[in-house]
């Protein structure tokens, strides 16, 4: 009994703390690549991540703070041995759209907001992952996702483009914003502009012909260079200035109790299903190479601690990022310790070399945003979207529009809103056709084969979907379409799409045969399934329409209504 015990309880560890599972079967030859992956890794993080805190308004060490922690975290309870958590572009605009509504970007009060925003999304990632809800994001769909994420590129852009031409930032919507600076461009630093726009000129060109090299490490190195050999400050270049080195103080953020935690719901919420609909994509995208296993749920789990460990570290959300884990794949990463790696070289970095960062020029960080969110950018996602189905592409541009000139929040709001309108009305107005017999003696849709043959007096009718409250009514307005429109005797339908039947729709048949009856009408049915059935009979639809109008097949229907009416085969 107590070895049964035992085993269950490292079952239970193993399924909850992953690392448990793989790193006793840890291979020696995995470490040089392990290795080399984690110091690629640090070489992307450390700009992006400061990079990334602009976005979330907070300061460039702040990006740091958000990463040795979530990495750690992930790699002990992450269900991804290559998937890399740390800060992210759209959720860090996320965060400053929640946060910008209660305190001003720079403040302490919107310090600790940024903090406690992420300690919030902690504790819903694990709540929702002990509830088993990964399924919510199957609720965003991908046009939505694609669509909000074009809107984030574009809003994150403009956001930038001020730093990088040396104006002042501007505010409102991204239409608002695009006026702004159209009509201040005489203001620019020219100086700024060079230094700007050449270093995303210099990390596109990077990208393109020198792929293995860090990119944005490479241009904020030259970006320092150039500052402090040319001496840019004097000539109107803003540079991040002096951060104090050493490490966060661990604990709570001062934000005035729980009622401010009720504040940031809404917001966090919307940040938990989109970072997670990412870290999932990033994790399954990973996957598909390695050919390891994906469990939705612990990746829930997983975020939970990482998302604690960086708001209690004074950092704001971390999610899985598809393009830093493109870089760990890139550098054969092998599993997470490689990234433990990382963590430490982040916790030397925050030590040792944050004097390095004292002559960063902000426009330089502005670029390594900017050529991130082209990065991201898909438009031939949107141009496939338009061959395949135009309401979904109408879909995704109300989730970028609505992005665009309502925020962050309220665009994904509309984008998913309109997402779960489409969803019930799919519901209910499902497929609904007419079938006529093709050669084979195949039944099919008229529509789509109008070389199809029908029985005067019988329409044979298919419903693809399950039969309850939300189409019901459609069901009937479809068949005494039917019956309106032609000398109908009977109207045979075909059940084999109809996998459930609910109290609401069995009341509306019952009602159908008592309308179809006073006009002389049957109501028949072919391959009915069980379960249907027993609901019919249950609700007494059988008895009213008889078992010898429910027939096992469609030709059989066919034959029987022949032989009533006394036609030839």
């Amino acid at each position: 009994m107590r070895e049964r015990n035992n085993g269950r309880k490292a079952s239970v560890l193993r399924r909850y703390v992953p690392i448990v599972a793989w790193l006793p079967h840890y291979r020696r030859s995995w470490l040089r690549p392990d290795l080399f992956a984690g110091l690629t890794l640090w070489a992307v993080l450390v700009p992006e991540a400061m990079a990334y805190a602009g976005i979330a308004g907070v300061d460039p060490v702040i990006g740091l703070y958000t990463v040795p922690l979530p990495l750690l975290a992930y790699a002990v309870f992450g269900s991804s041995r290559i998937m890399v958590v740390g800060p992210d572009s759209a959720t860090a605009l996320l965060s400053a759209a929640t946060i910008g509504s209660l305190a001003a970007s720079g403040t302490a009060d919107y310090l600790a907001l940024t903090a406690a925003l992420a300690i919030l999304v902690g504790i819903l990632f694990l709540v929702f992952g002990l509830l088993r809800l990964g399924w919510v994001t199957d609720f965003i769909s991908r046009p939505v996702m694609q669509g909000f994420i074009a809107g984030v590129v574009l809003v994150t852009i403009i956001g930038q483009v001020p730093t990088l031409i040396g104006l002042a930032p501007t505010r409102g919507d991204f239409f608002q914003q695009l006026w702004s600076i159209l009509g201040v461009l005489d203001n620019v630093n020219l100086t700024t502009v060079i230094v700007g726009v050449g270093s995303l000129l210099l990390l596109f060109w990077i990208r393109r012909y020198a792929p293995r090299l860090p990119a944005a490490l490479a241009t904020i190195v030259v970006a320092i260079m150039a500052v402090t050999l040319l001496d840019l400050q004097g000539r109107g270049v803003a540079t991040v200035g002096t951060i104090a080195a050493g490490l966060p103080r661990l604990g709570l953020p001062s934000v005035g109790g729980l009622h401010v935690y009720k504040t940031l719901f809404s917001g966090a919420l919307a940040i938990v299903l989109l970072g997670y609909a990412e870290t999932l994509g990033s994790a399954k995208a990973a996957a598909a190479k390695t050919g390891e296993t994906i469990d939705p749920n612990q990746e829930l789990l997983a975020l939970g601690p990482a998302n604690l460990g960086s708001g209690l570290s004074g950092g704001f959300i971390a999610v899985g990022s598809f393009s830093k884990t493109s870089v760990a794949l890139a550098a054969n990463a092998k599993t997470q310790l490689g990234f433990v790696l990382t963590a430490g070289l982040v916790v030397l970095t925050l030590l040792y070399l944050m004097p390095v960062f004292k002559h960063l020029p902000d426009a330089a960080l502005a670029a390594v945003v900017i050529e991130a969110m082209v990065a991201l950018a898909d438009p031939a996602y949107f141009r496939k979207l338009w061959r395949i189905s135009h309401s979904e592409f109408l879909l995704a541009f109300v989730a970028m529009f609505g992005v665009l000139s309502l925020g962050v929040l309220p665009g994904i709001g509309a984008g998913i809103a309109l997402d779960l309108l489409l969803l019930i009305r799919s519901a209910s107005r499902p497929r609904a056709v007419t079938l006529g017999k093709t050669a084979g003696h195949v039944f099919q849709d008229l529509s789509l084969h109008p070389e199809g043959t029908t029985v005067p007096g019988l329409a044979v009718f298919r419903f693809e979907a399950p039969l309850i409250f939300t189409n019901a009514s459609f069901f009937v307005e479809e068949v005494e379409r039917l019956v309106s429109e032609g000398d109908i005797d009977t109207v045979l339908v075909d059940a084999e799409g109809i996998n459930g039947l609910d109290s609401t729709a069995a009341e509306r048949l019952l009602e159908l045969h008592d309308e179809l009856k006073r006009h002389e009408v049957s109501l028949c049915f072919a391959r009915v399934r069980d379960p249907v059935k027993d609901v019919m009979r249950a609700s007494g639809v059988l008895d009213a329409i008889g078992e010898d109008h429910i027939h096992g097949s469609i030709t059989a229907g066919v034959k029987a209504f022949k032989r009533a009416h006394k036609r030839p085969d």
